[in-house]
């Protein structure tokens, strides 16, 4: 089979000509205090309708609960670092802001390809069995690439890189070979706090902790229901995701940007109109979203968003659409009607 050195510097190097930007191996006992952090996060209601992550809770504990014929975690990163600051767009109300990995396909599409290529390569060249996930499976992707050297978790609970700063797609190769691990990132988040500053929501409840049910990204794209109005009113103008805590880390002045044509943002997607997208009926909602993430959380939920955003900017240009949206078929969109309604003309329900 060969050194395992040189097995570890192939596979490196195979990565890197896929197009993949960092490359890392962990072990795959997982590390315990992981697993008491989910514990808890899970024990505190945390994670709000998400209820996936309590169901196989167990398999998350490390790679080998997950597959135990994994003997090492090859942990893949691809760098889709925005053109511009994500923040740009929270300053103009007419628009909606979409999260940068949903402005264009789903990028989990192109991960998985590039993931299945090489493990194709790995079992061809050096035998073993492997398994590929992305983070639609129940692994730990940010512990595990922190222990693979990746990055570290930071403050806003994402990873951070020294290299791509807060802008890593992340996949995996479990393989039974056993490879040496990598060192484990270390934290470098020092005194900032300029994460947990610029959560609109207060969802960073402290250095290193989240709470989903307040987070803008779960609320936008999990929550199926009226979102509250106290935290409604807080969510500015994003209509899917939010890239605020991420956006201000200072570790992004050593990004760049992507270089995946995939990565870009479609132009109808990075500065939305959301009188545009409010006139989204379920078909047309399906055809500008199709291929992107944003599709699975169906017309409704987004139109709810949309909402949202028009009553933050108390612009009355919107008041027709608004009225229109009134007699929607929908009972989410028609409650997120009447409430932009009242607060655009206060008194109107």
């Amino acid at each position: 089979m060969g050194n395992v050195v040189d097995i570890k510097k192939a596979i490196r190097e195979q990565a890197l000509d896929i197009g993949f930007d960092a490359v890392g191996f962990a072990p795959v006992d997982g590390a315990p205090d992981n697993t008491a952090h989910l514990d808890e996060y899970l024990s505190q209601g945390r994670h709000g309708d998400m209820g996936w992550m309590a169901e196989r809770k167990q398999q998350r504990a490390a790679p080998n609960a997950l597959w135990d014929g994994a003997k090492t975690a090859i942990v893949l990163g691809l760098n889709y670092g925005p053109a511009v600051d994500p923040m740009d767009i929270t300053s103009q109300p007419e628009r909606g802001a979409i999260s940068v990995y949903a402005q264009n396909r789903d990028y989990h599409d192109l991960v998985k390809k590039r993931l299945k290529r090489l493990a194709r390569w790995l079992i061809e060249a050096h035998g073993g069995e492997v398994k590929v996930f992305v983070d639609t499976a129940p692994v730990m992707e940010k512990p595990l690439a922190m222990q693979a050297g990746l990055g570290w978790q930071g403050k806003h609970t994402n990873l951070v890189s020294e290299t791509y700063g807060s802008w890593l797609f992340l996949g995996e190769v479990f393989t039974s070979l056993e490879i040496p691990p990598d060192k484990a990132a270390a934290d470098q988040c020092g005194s900032c706090t300029a994460c947990l500053d610029a959560c609109p929501t207060g969802a960073l409840t402290a250095p290193y902790e989240i709470d989903a049910r307040r987070c803008i990204s779960y609320l936008t794209i999990e929550h199926k229901d009226p979102i509250d109005d106290e935290l409604a009113d807080k969510m500015g103008n994003h209509i899917y995701g939010c890239d605020d805590c991420l956006s201000v880390c200072p570790w992004n002045k050593f990004s760049t940007p992507t270089k995946e044509d995939a990565f870009f943002g479609r132009p109808e997607l990075t500065l939305p109109r959301l009188k545009d997208m409010a006139g989204l009926d379920d078909a047309a909602f399906r055809a500008l979203f199709s291929g992107s993430p944003v599709k699975r959380t169906g017309r409704d939920r987004f139109i709810r968003n949309i909402l949202i955003a028009i009553a933050n900017g108390r612009d009355s240009n919107h008041t027709e659409c608004i009225e229109t949206l009134r007699e929607d078929a929908s009972p989410l969109v028609r409650d997120a009607a009447a409430k932009a309604l009242s607060k655009i003309i206060p008194g109107e329900r």
